[in-house]
């Protein structure tokens, strides 16, 4: 059977063995690519997780909640909230848009010197960028009131750009929000929470960590993602997933797990299992693609 869904596979290993048991078709959506390196049908998700980050990040920043008891956007005479965005692909891009407009002084963090200076060129006056590293991580840590990570590594495990001994140059009541949980969190003291129990503290550090973000608005999510999807969709329906993915390289780079084999390299890699190309089930399908 083919099942056409989110997976993230490298962060999570038993589901992993489980889909290999049982020899199913796995083409996830979070790997389905387009030429430019996009990731079409990641972003709808990525665009509410990186806005709803911003709105349960200042929900708790509130003291009854044990945040730091601030207001993110401040008021006439009080200065604002700092937040710092690791990373700056569409959950960054959406969460420093929000924090923005809600009057934070924002800060955006990433690797990629060329998106950094398009980030620069769009983005309002409040919002600043800096080159990620840990020493500019930890420049940072001690200033800031709230964190969100939005880090991605396609298909991959998230690295952990925030340590446990990093907790301790932070402030009491400083709220993390980790939108890479999905896919291992890219801080280290993350581990999956749900919608009812969405938070824990660790040495006075707020933890939001929920794994399904957008689920807690399911009428947005569903239509951003559905409408994302139905092409796709209608293909493999029609044409079945063999003659879909040989018809759309979008498609055939979606496929992690064919039949009990690994034919995504960054799950393979992840659990160090056997690679095997799905040029094995789909013929030379650069050649058609």
């Amino acid at each position: 059977q083919l099942v056409f869904t989110y997976f993230h596979f490298a962060a999570y290993e038993d589901l992993t063995k489980a889909m290999i048991k049982n020899k199913s078709i796995c083409l996830a959506y979070e790997t389905v690519e387009k030429p430019d390196r996009s990731l079409p049908l990641l972003v709808p998700m990525s665009e509410v997780a990186g806005r709803m980050a911003i709105q349960e990040g200042a929900k708790y920043l509130e003291k009854p909640l044990k945040g730091r008891g601030i207001l993110l956007g401040g008021v006439p005479g009080v200065r604002p909230a700092k937040v710092m965005i690791m990373g700056g692909g569409v959950v960054g891009t959406n969460a420093a848009k929000m924090a923005a407009g809600m009057g934070a002084d924002v800060t955006i963090m990433d690797v990629n010197l060329q998106r950094l200076r398009y980030l620069d060129d769009v983005m309002p006056a409040n919002v600043n960028t800096f080159m990620s590293n840990e020493y500019n991580i930890r420049e940072m840590l001690h200033r800031v009131d709230l964190i969100v990570g939005a880090v991605l590594i396609p298909g991959g495990k998230a690295p952990h750009l925030i340590t446990r001994d990093m907790l301790k140059e932070m402030r009491p009541g400083t709220v993390l929000v980790d939108v890479a949980v999905d896919q291992g969190g890219c801080i280290e003291t993350c581990k999956p929470t749900t919608h009812q129990d969405p938070t824990y503290i660790i040495d006075d550090v707020v933890h939001y960590c929920v794994a399904n973000m957008p689920g807690a608005v399911p009428y947005t999510s569903t239509l951003a993602l559905t409408n994302a999807t139905l092409p796709y969709a209608i293909q493999l329906a029609e044409k079945g997933w063999v003659k879909a993915c040989q018809d759309n390289r979008e498609l055939a780079l979606g496929l992690n797990i064919i039949k009990g084999d690994v034919v995504y390299d960054a799950v393979a890699e992840a659990f160090d299992l056997e690679h095997v190309p799905f040029e094995k089930y789909l013929g030379n399908v650069w050649d058609k693609i």
